[in-house]
Protein backbone atom coordinates (compact mmCIF):
# COMPACT_ATOMS: atom_id res chain seq x y z
CA UNK A 1 0.00 0.00 0.00
CA UNK A 2 1.00 3.49 -0.97
CA UNK A 3 1.43 6.01 1.80
CA UNK A 4 -1.45 8.72 1.49
CA UNK A 5 0.82 11.18 3.06
CA UNK A 6 2.38 11.43 -0.46
CA UNK A 7 -0.51 12.97 -1.73
CA UNK A 8 -1.86 16.43 0.10
CA UNK A 9 -4.76 18.98 -0.72
CA UNK A 10 -2.51 22.11 -0.79
CA UNK A 11 -1.53 23.47 -4.23
CA UNK A 12 -0.04 26.92 -5.47
CA UNK A 13 -1.98 29.00 -6.81
CA UNK A 14 -1.00 28.83 -10.45
CA UNK A 15 -1.54 24.95 -10.25
CA UNK A 16 -5.24 25.79 -9.08
CA UNK A 17 -5.47 28.33 -11.75
CA UNK A 18 -4.76 25.98 -14.16
CA UNK A 19 -6.28 23.15 -13.25
CA UNK A 20 -9.59 25.79 -12.94
CA UNK A 21 -8.86 26.58 -16.57
CA UNK A 22 -11.95 24.25 -17.81
CA UNK A 23 -14.65 26.39 -15.98
CA UNK A 24 -14.19 29.22 -18.54
CA UNK A 25 -14.51 26.80 -21.63
CA UNK A 26 -18.01 25.12 -22.90
CA UNK A 27 -18.98 21.74 -21.05
CA UNK A 28 -20.99 19.43 -21.83
CA UNK A 29 -23.13 16.82 -19.95
CA UNK A 30 -23.73 18.59 -16.49
CA UNK A 31 -26.94 18.39 -14.62
CA UNK A 32 -28.88 21.02 -14.17
CA UNK A 33 -28.11 21.82 -10.07
CA UNK A 34 -31.29 24.08 -8.40
CA UNK A 35 -29.07 25.07 -6.07
CA UNK A 36 -25.41 26.24 -6.89
CA UNK A 37 -24.57 27.20 -3.14
CA UNK A 38 -25.87 23.45 -2.38
CA UNK A 39 -23.50 22.11 -4.92
CA UNK A 40 -20.47 24.26 -4.21
CA UNK A 41 -21.01 22.88 -0.35
CA UNK A 42 -20.96 19.29 -1.63
CA UNK A 43 -17.45 19.49 -3.32
CA UNK A 44 -15.93 21.19 -0.67
CA UNK A 45 -16.48 19.00 1.50
CA UNK A 46 -15.52 16.25 -0.73
CA UNK A 47 -12.76 18.13 -1.09
CA UNK A 48 -11.65 17.63 2.69
CA UNK A 49 -12.06 13.83 2.58
CA UNK A 50 -9.35 11.47 2.27
CA UNK A 51 -7.95 10.21 -1.45
CA UNK A 52 -9.58 7.61 -2.52
CA UNK A 53 -6.40 5.68 -4.66
CA UNK A 54 -2.62 7.09 -3.97
CA UNK A 55 -0.29 8.64 -6.17
CA UNK A 56 1.97 5.87 -6.15
CA UNK A 57 -0.38 3.54 -7.59
CA UNK A 58 -1.29 5.94 -10.23
CA UNK A 59 2.50 5.32 -11.03
CA UNK A 60 2.58 1.61 -11.07
CA UNK A 61 -0.49 1.47 -13.43
CA UNK A 62 0.91 3.87 -15.91
CA UNK A 63 3.79 1.50 -16.26
CA UNK A 64 1.60 -1.34 -16.47
CA UNK A 65 -0.29 0.16 -19.36
CA UNK A 66 3.10 1.36 -21.02
CA UNK A 67 3.80 -2.40 -21.41
CA UNK A 68 0.43 -3.28 -22.86
CA UNK A 69 1.32 -0.44 -25.35
CA UNK A 70 4.29 -2.10 -25.92
CA UNK A 71 2.39 -5.54 -26.41
CA UNK A 72 4.14 -6.68 -23.35
CA UNK A 73 0.78 -7.37 -21.66
CA UNK A 74 -3.10 -7.38 -22.19
CA UNK A 75 -5.47 -4.40 -20.53
CA UNK A 76 -9.03 -6.73 -19.27
CA UNK A 77 -11.60 -3.84 -18.04
CA UNK A 78 -15.28 -4.63 -17.23
CA UNK A 79 -17.78 -3.28 -14.86
CA UNK A 80 -21.20 -1.86 -14.70
CA UNK A 81 -22.50 0.33 -17.38
CA UNK A 82 -23.78 2.27 -14.57
CA UNK A 83 -22.99 1.20 -10.98
CA UNK A 84 -25.52 2.21 -7.86
CA UNK A 85 -25.82 2.77 -4.76
CA UNK A 86 -28.25 0.01 -3.97
CA UNK A 87 -25.67 -2.03 -6.13
CA UNK A 88 -22.74 -1.55 -3.80
CA UNK A 89 -23.44 -4.75 -1.50
CA UNK A 90 -20.65 -7.54 -0.85
CA UNK A 91 -21.93 -10.21 -2.95
CA UNK A 92 -23.05 -8.13 -5.80
CA UNK A 93 -19.18 -6.71 -5.67
CA UNK A 94 -17.39 -9.91 -5.37
CA UNK A 95 -19.62 -11.41 -8.14
CA UNK A 96 -18.23 -8.70 -10.58
CA UNK A 97 -14.34 -9.15 -9.19
CA UNK A 98 -14.83 -13.21 -9.48
CA UNK A 99 -15.87 -12.45 -12.81
CA UNK A 100 -13.08 -10.35 -13.75
CA UNK A 101 -10.62 -12.51 -11.79
CA UNK A 102 -12.47 -15.42 -14.19
CA UNK A 103 -11.37 -14.38 -17.08
CA UNK A 104 -8.16 -12.99 -16.61
CA UNK A 105 -7.15 -16.52 -15.36
CA UNK A 106 -8.43 -17.50 -19.13
CA UNK A 107 -6.41 -14.50 -20.91
CA UNK A 108 -3.37 -14.52 -19.24
CA UNK A 109 -3.14 -18.02 -20.74
CA UNK A 110 -4.49 -17.16 -24.22
CA UNK A 111 -2.21 -14.10 -24.18
CA UNK A 112 1.00 -15.90 -22.34
CA UNK A 113 1.43 -12.58 -20.74
CA UNK A 114 0.47 -10.37 -17.99
CA UNK A 115 -2.88 -9.14 -17.51
CA UNK A 116 -3.98 -5.82 -16.67
CA UNK A 117 -7.01 -5.98 -14.70
CA UNK A 118 -9.49 -2.83 -14.02
CA UNK A 119 -12.72 -2.75 -13.11
CA UNK A 120 -15.41 -0.13 -14.27
CA UNK A 121 -15.94 0.01 -10.28
CA UNK A 122 -16.00 2.63 -7.82
CA UNK A 123 -17.03 5.48 -9.29
CA UNK A 124 -19.11 4.67 -12.19
CA UNK A 125 -21.93 5.99 -10.96
CA UNK A 126 -22.74 9.18 -13.54
CA UNK A 127 -24.00 8.37 -17.23
CA UNK A 128 -24.13 10.95 -20.41
CA UNK A 129 -27.53 10.92 -22.02
CA UNK A 130 -28.51 11.77 -25.49
CA UNK A 131 -31.47 13.84 -24.32
CA UNK A 132 -31.52 16.18 -21.02
CA UNK A 133 -35.12 14.79 -20.97
CA UNK A 134 -37.35 11.94 -20.83
CA UNK A 135 -41.15 11.70 -21.66
CA UNK A 136 -43.45 8.81 -20.72
CA UNK A 137 -46.63 9.96 -21.96
CA UNK A 138 -47.70 13.78 -21.26
CA UNK A 139 -45.03 13.89 -18.72
CA UNK A 140 -41.53 15.25 -19.48
CA UNK A 141 -38.69 14.93 -16.37
CA UNK A 142 -35.33 15.43 -16.21
CA UNK A 143 -33.20 12.49 -17.66
CA UNK A 144 -31.07 9.51 -15.09
CA UNK A 145 -28.03 11.21 -15.59
CA UNK A 146 -27.04 8.23 -12.83
CA UNK A 147 -27.24 7.74 -9.01
CA UNK A 148 -24.68 10.22 -8.37
CA UNK A 149 -27.26 12.87 -10.00
CA UNK A 150 -30.64 11.74 -9.07
CA UNK A 151 -33.13 8.60 -8.98
CA UNK A 152 -34.01 6.45 -11.72
CA UNK A 153 -38.23 6.85 -10.42
CA UNK A 154 -40.11 8.43 -12.92
CA UNK A 155 -41.16 11.25 -10.20
CA UNK A 156 -40.29 14.98 -10.17
CA UNK A 157 -38.93 14.22 -6.85
CA UNK A 158 -36.57 11.78 -8.17
CA UNK A 159 -35.57 13.21 -11.39
CA UNK A 160 -34.45 16.59 -9.46
CA UNK A 161 -30.15 17.05 -9.42
CA UNK A 162 -29.41 16.60 -6.19
CA UNK A 163 -26.20 17.81 -4.77
CA UNK A 164 -25.98 15.63 -1.78
CA UNK A 165 -25.81 12.30 -4.13
CA UNK A 166 -22.46 13.47 -4.69
CA UNK A 167 -21.36 13.25 -1.17
CA UNK A 168 -23.03 9.57 -1.15
CA UNK A 169 -21.22 8.80 -4.14
CA UNK A 170 -17.78 9.18 -2.60
CA UNK A 171 -18.99 7.34 0.48
CA UNK A 172 -20.27 4.20 -1.51
CA UNK A 173 -17.22 4.43 -3.61
CA UNK A 174 -14.65 4.20 -0.92
CA UNK A 175 -16.76 1.35 0.99
CA UNK A 176 -16.12 -0.59 -2.54
CA UNK A 177 -12.70 0.04 -2.96
CA UNK A 178 -12.51 -1.22 0.33
CA UNK A 179 -14.20 -4.44 -0.40
CA UNK A 180 -12.15 -4.56 -3.82
CA UNK A 181 -8.90 -4.24 -1.76
CA UNK A 182 -9.78 -7.31 0.51
CA UNK A 183 -10.82 -9.90 -1.99
CA UNK A 184 -8.00 -8.83 -4.29
CA UNK A 185 -5.49 -8.87 -1.52
CA UNK A 186 -6.74 -11.41 1.18
CA UNK A 187 -6.78 -15.14 -1.20
CA UNK A 188 -9.52 -14.71 -2.53
CA UNK A 189 -7.77 -14.04 -5.59
CA UNK A 190 -5.56 -17.28 -5.14
CA UNK A 191 -4.92 -18.40 -8.65
CA UNK A 192 -5.91 -22.16 -7.94
CA UNK A 193 -8.89 -21.04 -6.44
CA UNK A 194 -9.75 -18.59 -9.70
CA UNK A 195 -8.84 -21.29 -11.77
CA UNK A 196 -11.23 -24.02 -10.10
CA UNK A 197 -13.96 -21.86 -10.50
CA UNK A 198 -13.48 -22.52 -14.55
CA UNK A 199 -13.59 -26.02 -14.43
CA UNK A 200 -17.66 -25.87 -14.41
CA UNK A 201 -17.84 -23.68 -17.13
CA UNK A 202 -15.78 -25.50 -19.53
CA UNK A 203 -17.19 -28.42 -18.73
CA UNK A 204 -20.91 -27.45 -19.38
CA UNK A 205 -22.37 -28.95 -22.82
CA UNK A 206 -23.16 -25.52 -23.85
CA UNK A 207 -19.15 -24.71 -23.58
CA UNK A 208 -16.91 -28.01 -24.68
CA UNK A 209 -15.73 -25.79 -27.48
CA UNK A 210 -13.90 -24.66 -24.58
CA UNK A 211 -12.52 -27.76 -22.61
CA UNK A 212 -9.35 -28.20 -24.44
CA UNK A 213 -8.49 -24.48 -23.13
CA UNK A 214 -9.10 -25.23 -19.79
CA UNK A 215 -7.40 -28.58 -19.73
CA UNK A 216 -4.32 -26.63 -20.92
CA UNK A 217 -4.65 -24.23 -18.16
CA UNK A 218 -5.29 -26.98 -15.73
CA UNK A 219 -2.08 -28.89 -16.32
CA UNK A 220 -0.24 -25.48 -16.40
CA UNK A 221 -1.58 -24.52 -12.97
CA UNK A 222 -0.61 -28.32 -11.89
CA UNK A 223 3.10 -28.11 -13.49
CA UNK A 224 3.49 -24.87 -11.42
CA UNK A 225 2.87 -26.47 -8.16
CA UNK A 226 5.12 -29.57 -9.08
CA UNK A 227 7.93 -27.04 -10.21
CA UNK A 228 7.30 -25.31 -6.55
CA UNK A 229 5.92 -22.28 -7.15
CA UNK A 230 5.34 -19.67 -4.63
CA UNK A 231 1.37 -19.75 -4.34
CA UNK A 232 1.64 -17.71 -1.16
CA UNK A 233 2.61 -15.08 -3.84
CA UNK A 234 -0.09 -15.95 -6.36
CA UNK A 235 -2.88 -15.31 -3.73
CA UNK A 236 -3.07 -11.21 -3.95
CA UNK A 237 -3.15 -9.62 -7.75
CA UNK A 238 -3.14 -5.83 -8.63
CA UNK A 239 -6.46 -4.73 -9.35
CA UNK A 240 -7.15 -1.03 -10.48
CA UNK A 241 -10.11 1.17 -10.85
CA UNK A 242 -11.58 3.32 -13.49
CA UNK A 243 -14.31 5.55 -14.37
CA UNK A 244 -15.81 7.86 -17.08
CA UNK A 245 -14.39 11.03 -15.86
CA UNK A 246 -17.67 13.27 -16.37
CA UNK A 247 -19.19 15.30 -13.51
CA UNK A 248 -17.06 17.84 -13.01
CA UNK A 249 -18.55 18.67 -9.49
CA UNK A 250 -16.88 15.61 -8.44
CA UNK A 251 -13.80 15.20 -10.54
CA UNK A 252 -12.41 18.52 -9.54
CA UNK A 253 -12.87 18.21 -5.61
CA UNK A 254 -11.34 14.72 -6.18
CA UNK A 255 -7.85 16.23 -7.74
CA UNK A 256 -5.12 16.39 -5.12
CA UNK A 257 -1.81 17.52 -6.07
CA UNK A 258 1.31 14.84 -5.50
CA UNK A 259 3.55 16.43 -3.17
CA UNK A 260 6.54 14.28 -4.71
CA UNK A 261 6.17 16.67 -7.65
CA UNK A 262 3.88 19.11 -7.30
CA UNK A 263 1.80 17.67 -9.97
CA UNK A 264 -2.38 17.16 -10.09
CA UNK A 265 -3.45 14.13 -9.71
CA UNK A 266 -7.59 12.57 -9.46
CA UNK A 267 -7.34 10.70 -6.62
CA UNK A 268 -11.20 9.30 -7.50
CA UNK A 269 -9.80 6.34 -9.80
CA UNK A 270 -6.62 5.17 -10.86
CA UNK A 271 -7.88 5.89 -14.65
CA UNK A 272 -10.46 7.79 -16.29
CA UNK A 273 -11.77 8.16 -19.44
CA UNK A 274 -13.76 10.76 -21.42
CA UNK A 275 -16.76 9.78 -23.84
CA UNK A 276 -17.02 10.59 -27.02
CA UNK A 277 -19.77 12.93 -26.53
CA UNK A 278 -17.11 15.01 -24.31
CA UNK A 279 -14.04 15.22 -26.50
CA UNK A 280 -14.04 18.38 -27.77
CA UNK A 281 -10.25 19.65 -28.53
CA UNK A 282 -11.90 23.17 -26.66
CA UNK A 283 -14.22 21.65 -24.22
CA UNK A 284 -13.57 21.44 -20.92
CA UNK A 285 -13.20 18.17 -20.07
CA UNK A 286 -10.05 17.72 -22.38
CA UNK A 287 -8.80 21.36 -20.98
CA UNK A 288 -9.00 19.26 -17.48
CA UNK A 289 -7.97 15.62 -18.11
CA UNK A 290 -4.70 17.12 -19.79
CA UNK A 291 -3.79 18.37 -16.80
CA UNK A 292 -3.57 15.73 -14.55
CA UNK A 293 -1.24 12.49 -14.61
CA UNK A 294 -3.73 9.97 -14.36
CA UNK A 295 -3.15 7.58 -17.15
CA UNK A 296 -6.37 8.37 -19.61
CA UNK A 297 -8.52 7.07 -21.92
CA UNK A 298 -10.71 8.12 -25.06
CA UNK A 299 -13.43 6.61 -26.74
CA UNK A 300 -12.75 6.74 -30.29
CA UNK A 301 -16.27 5.83 -32.81
CA UNK A 302 -16.14 5.41 -36.16
CA UNK A 303 -16.66 8.72 -37.84
CA UNK A 304 -12.91 9.63 -35.63
CA UNK A 305 -10.57 10.62 -38.45
CA UNK A 306 -6.95 10.39 -38.54
CA UNK A 307 -6.50 14.79 -37.64
CA UNK A 308 -9.05 14.41 -34.55
CA UNK A 309 -6.82 11.46 -33.38
CA UNK A 310 -3.85 13.57 -33.72
CA UNK A 311 -4.80 16.30 -32.42
CA UNK A 312 -6.19 14.11 -29.14
CA UNK A 313 -2.73 13.20 -28.44
CA UNK A 314 -1.20 16.62 -29.17
CA UNK A 315 -3.29 17.82 -26.34
CA UNK A 316 -3.43 15.22 -24.35
CA UNK A 317 -0.35 13.35 -24.84
CA UNK A 318 1.88 16.32 -25.93
CA UNK A 319 5.36 14.71 -24.21
CA UNK A 320 4.81 11.22 -26.24
CA UNK A 321 4.70 9.45 -22.39
CA UNK A 322 4.36 6.14 -22.19
CA UNK A 323 1.04 4.58 -20.81
CA UNK A 324 -0.45 8.05 -20.47
CA UNK A 325 -3.19 7.74 -23.51
CA UNK A 326 -5.38 4.97 -24.46
CA UNK A 327 -7.49 4.54 -27.55
CA UNK A 328 -10.74 2.50 -26.52
CA UNK A 329 -12.37 2.30 -29.87
CA UNK A 330 -16.21 1.24 -30.25
CA UNK A 331 -16.68 1.15 -33.51
CA UNK A 332 -19.38 -1.13 -34.08
CA UNK A 333 -19.60 -4.90 -35.77
CA UNK A 334 -20.93 -3.53 -38.96
CA UNK A 335 -18.28 -0.31 -39.54
CA UNK A 336 -14.68 -1.39 -37.38
CA UNK A 337 -13.16 -3.32 -40.15
CA UNK A 338 -13.51 0.43 -42.12
CA UNK A 339 -12.99 2.68 -39.50
CA UNK A 340 -10.31 1.31 -36.89
CA UNK A 341 -7.71 0.68 -40.22
CA UNK A 342 -7.29 4.17 -41.21
CA UNK A 343 -6.56 5.00 -37.29
CA UNK A 344 -3.95 2.48 -37.14
CA UNK A 345 -2.54 3.57 -40.18
CA UNK A 346 -2.36 7.17 -39.18
CA UNK A 347 -0.94 6.65 -35.94
CA UNK A 348 2.92 4.96 -37.29
CA UNK A 349 3.39 8.75 -38.52
CA UNK A 350 2.70 10.27 -35.15
CA UNK A 351 5.42 9.09 -33.13
CA UNK A 352 2.86 8.19 -30.53
CA UNK A 353 2.44 4.70 -28.85
CA UNK A 354 -0.57 4.11 -27.66
CA UNK A 355 -2.35 1.00 -25.73
CA UNK A 356 -5.16 0.00 -28.00
CA UNK A 357 -8.43 -1.54 -26.55
CA UNK A 358 -11.96 -2.68 -28.28
CA UNK A 359 -15.01 -1.60 -26.38
CA UNK A 360 -17.43 -4.02 -28.19
CA UNK A 361 -20.14 -3.09 -26.61
CA UNK A 362 -21.61 0.80 -27.14
CA UNK A 363 -21.47 0.64 -31.36
CA UNK A 364 -23.95 -2.63 -30.91
CA UNK A 365 -26.61 -1.51 -29.18
CA UNK A 366 -30.66 -1.90 -30.30
CA UNK A 367 -34.31 -1.51 -28.84
CA UNK A 368 -36.51 -4.62 -28.99
CA UNK A 369 -39.97 -4.43 -30.20
CA UNK A 370 -40.84 -4.86 -26.28
CA UNK A 371 -38.92 -1.68 -25.29
CA UNK A 372 -35.89 -3.60 -24.39
CA UNK A 373 -32.34 -1.90 -24.58
CA UNK A 374 -29.90 -5.00 -25.84
CA UNK A 375 -27.19 -6.14 -27.55
CA UNK A 376 -26.36 -9.79 -30.08
CA UNK A 377 -23.60 -11.50 -28.23
CA UNK A 378 -22.54 -12.58 -31.49
CA UNK A 379 -21.86 -8.59 -32.75
CA UNK A 380 -20.06 -8.17 -29.29
CA UNK A 381 -17.64 -11.24 -30.67
CA UNK A 382 -17.49 -9.50 -34.46
CA UNK A 383 -16.26 -6.22 -33.19
CA UNK A 384 -13.63 -7.82 -31.22
CA UNK A 385 -12.13 -10.08 -34.09
CA UNK A 386 -12.60 -7.03 -36.30
CA UNK A 387 -10.22 -5.27 -33.94
CA UNK A 388 -7.79 -7.95 -33.88
CA UNK A 389 -7.87 -8.38 -37.71
CA UNK A 390 -7.39 -4.59 -37.86
CA UNK A 391 -4.45 -4.59 -35.79
CA UNK A 392 -2.78 -7.76 -37.24
CA UNK A 393 -2.74 -6.10 -40.72
CA UNK A 394 -1.35 -2.96 -39.29
CA UNK A 395 1.72 -4.54 -37.37
CA UNK A 396 0.12 -2.37 -34.31
CA UNK A 397 -0.78 -4.88 -31.26
CA UNK A 398 -4.81 -5.52 -30.09
CA UNK A 399 -3.91 -4.48 -26.16
CA UNK A 400 -7.01 -4.94 -24.33
CA UNK A 401 -10.98 -4.94 -23.94
CA UNK A 402 -13.52 -2.64 -22.22
CA UNK A 403 -16.60 -4.24 -21.72
CA UNK A 404 -19.82 -3.76 -19.59
CA UNK A 405 -20.43 -7.13 -17.11
CA UNK A 406 -21.81 -8.35 -14.45
CA UNK A 407 -21.25 -11.41 -12.21
CA UNK A 408 -24.44 -12.20 -11.84
CA UNK A 409 -26.94 -13.99 -14.19
CA UNK A 410 -28.78 -11.30 -15.62
CA UNK A 411 -30.72 -11.43 -18.90
CA UNK A 412 -30.27 -8.33 -20.95
CA UNK A 413 -27.63 -9.33 -24.13
CA UNK A 414 -29.28 -11.49 -27.03
CA UNK A 415 -27.78 -14.76 -27.73
CA UNK A 416 -24.61 -16.61 -26.15
CA UNK A 417 -24.54 -20.50 -25.24
CA UNK A 418 -27.54 -19.31 -23.05
CA UNK A 419 -28.73 -18.85 -25.92
CA UNK A 420 -30.73 -15.49 -24.52
CA UNK A 421 -33.86 -14.72 -26.79
CA UNK A 422 -36.00 -11.94 -27.06
CA UNK A 423 -38.64 -13.14 -24.99
CA UNK A 424 -36.04 -14.02 -22.09
CA UNK A 425 -35.02 -10.51 -21.62
CA UNK A 426 -37.61 -9.45 -19.35
CA UNK A 427 -37.37 -12.72 -16.72
CA UNK A 428 -33.56 -10.64 -15.31
CA UNK A 429 -33.29 -7.76 -16.58
CA UNK A 430 -31.70 -5.55 -14.20
CA UNK A 431 -29.44 -2.56 -15.74
CA UNK A 432 -30.80 1.13 -15.59
CA UNK A 433 -29.29 1.98 -18.16
CA UNK A 434 -27.43 -0.14 -20.51
CA UNK A 435 -27.56 -4.04 -21.10
CA UNK A 436 -24.30 -5.72 -19.91
CA UNK A 437 -23.19 -9.24 -20.81
CA UNK A 438 -23.92 -11.82 -17.70
CA UNK A 439 -21.34 -13.75 -15.72
CA UNK A 440 -21.68 -16.75 -18.36
CA UNK A 441 -21.10 -14.50 -21.88
CA UNK A 442 -18.49 -12.57 -20.30
CA UNK A 443 -16.03 -16.12 -19.46
CA UNK A 444 -17.31 -17.28 -23.20
CA UNK A 445 -16.09 -13.81 -24.54
CA UNK A 446 -12.84 -14.50 -22.37
CA UNK A 447 -12.50 -17.74 -24.06
CA UNK A 448 -13.44 -16.56 -27.16
CA UNK A 449 -10.47 -13.30 -27.03
CA UNK A 450 -7.89 -15.99 -25.45
CA UNK A 451 -8.20 -17.97 -28.60
CA UNK A 452 -7.52 -14.77 -30.52
CA UNK A 453 -4.35 -14.10 -28.17
CA UNK A 454 -3.08 -17.18 -29.14
CA UNK A 455 -3.43 -17.02 -32.70
CA UNK A 456 -1.59 -13.76 -32.91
Amino acid sequence: MVDPSETVVQAEPSVIEGLDYWRTLPIKQQPEWPDAGAVAAASAEIASFPPLVFAGEVDILRDRLARAARGESFLLQGGDCAETFAGATADQIRNRVKTLLQMAVVLTYGASMPVVKMGRMAGQFAKPRSSDTETRGDVTLPAYRGDIVNGYDFTPESRAADPRRLVQGYHTAASTLNLIRAFTQGGFADLRQVHSWNKGFATNPANQRYEGLAKEIDRAVKFMEAAGADFDELRRVEFYTSHEGLLMDYERPMTRIDSRNGTPVNTSAHFLWIGERTRDLDGAHVDYFSRIRNPIGIKLGPTTTPDVMEKLIDKLDPEREPGRLTFITRMGAGKVRDALPPLLEAISGLDATPLWVTDPMHGNGLTTPTGYKTRRFDDVVDEVRGFFEAHRAAGTFPGGIHIELTGDDVTECLGGSEQIDEATLATKYESLCDPRLNHMQSLELAFLVAEELAAR
